[in-house]
């Protein structure tokens, strides 16, 4: 979901972020808080959240924000919002909640005002959860600010606590021979930060699954599995693929216009050098860390969303949210 701005928050900025952190990281419920959770079939869960962010090509700061609301166990969207955003805080590592979390929240809050009744009862966040830096990543901070279950649930592993993509990792991976396998993911601390999971039989690269909020990790991972069909869980799937075809119905093709007029010069400049001495490969300008389409998932995404099926009327699950919003937006000034 990251992707890097150009600019470090003051450390005054930082400072707060640390003790926000810290605060809400107190109140993370790692065990089954709902009925559903605890049934071998999830009985009783009827609709899964799925959410995403989703950056514009060559710009580091607009992005699509998209919340998803699937049937369960149908797994068809019932829901959909994505909206563009400018995002004002800075990429920090291990704080990358300040940078989206709050968009995401205001989705929430627009999803509980217009339609309750198609509250989710969980959402999938396409990030981390107890799995991170100081043990609190977006998964856990958007989980506890609506006060719902969350699942972390990501394609790359994040390397903390000792965790790496050693030798014994890979094998590890190798040895995952069919869909539903896993092995745990344990810090140095000894801790179980993590499971990794090979969520579909063609799959070669496993996802990362970790607790966020109100739920326990054996029902976090059995809840990923269950919404799989192809390799990323269907919620976060559909949150990505819409985003990504608002961001093409919104912007066009080509992108905002500075974008498109740079590709006019690189296009230009490869006229003129046809074997590319000063032309630029396209998507040089790419971040490391955009949203990019997962390189390890086997079984492609259909460039088109697909329709959606009609509504669900069901009991609302009531959200409850206490937060100053203007904790998580960058100051330009010291």
């Amino acid at each position: 979901m990251a992707r890097e701005g150009a600019e470090r928050p003051p450390e005054e900025t930082l400072s707060l972020w640390k003790r926000e952190q810290a605060r809400l990281k107190a109140r993370v419920v790692d065990w089954d808080t709902e009925a559903w959770q605890r049934d071998p079939d999830f009985s009783g869960l009827q609709r899964v959240g799925g959410v995403d962010v989703s950056f514009v090509e060559g710009d580091s700061v607009s992005a699509c924000v998209s919340l998803v609301v699937l049937s369960y166990p149908e797994l068809e969207v019932v829901y959909e919002e994505c909206r563009m955003v400018t995002l004002t805080a800075p990429y920090v590592s291990g704080f990358l909640a300040f940078r989206e979390v709050p968009f995401l929240v205001e989705a929430v809050q627009r999803l509980q005002e217009k339609e309750p009744d198609l509250m989710p009862q969980v959402l999938l966040v396409d990030g981390n959860g107890v799995l991170h830096h100081q043990g609190f990543g977006v998964a856990c901070h958007l989980g506890v600010l609506t006060d719902l279950p969350s699942v972390g649930v990501a394609k790359k592993l994040l390397q903390v606590d000792g965790l790496e993509k050693s030798d014994l990792h890979k094998e590890k991976i190798r040895l995952l021979r069919a869909g539903e396998d896993t092995f745990p993911l344990v810090g140095g601390s000894g801790v179980v930060l993590g499971m990794a999971l090979k969520s579909h039989d063609h799959s070669t690269n496993p996802l990362y699954v970790s607790v966020g909020h109100r739920i326990s990790l054996e029902a976090a991972v059995r809840l990923t599995r269950a919404c799989c069909r192809f390799r990323t869980p269907e919620p976060v799937r559909q949150a990505d693929i819409r985003s990504r075809e608002y961001i093409r119905r919104t912007l066009g093709s080509h992108g905002p216009p500075a974008l498109r007029q740079e590709r006019i010069q690189k296009a230009q400049r490869s006229e003129a050098c046809p074997r590319g001495g000063l032309g630029e490969p396209e998507g040089e300008d790419r971040s490391p860390q955009d949203h990019s389409p997962d390189p390890g998932a086997e079984l492609d995404e259909p460039s088109e969303a697909p329709r959606d099926s009609g509504n669900l009327k069901n009991r609302a699950v009531m959200m409850s949210v206490s937060t100053d919003q203007s904790l998580y937006r960058a100051k330009n000034t010291p």
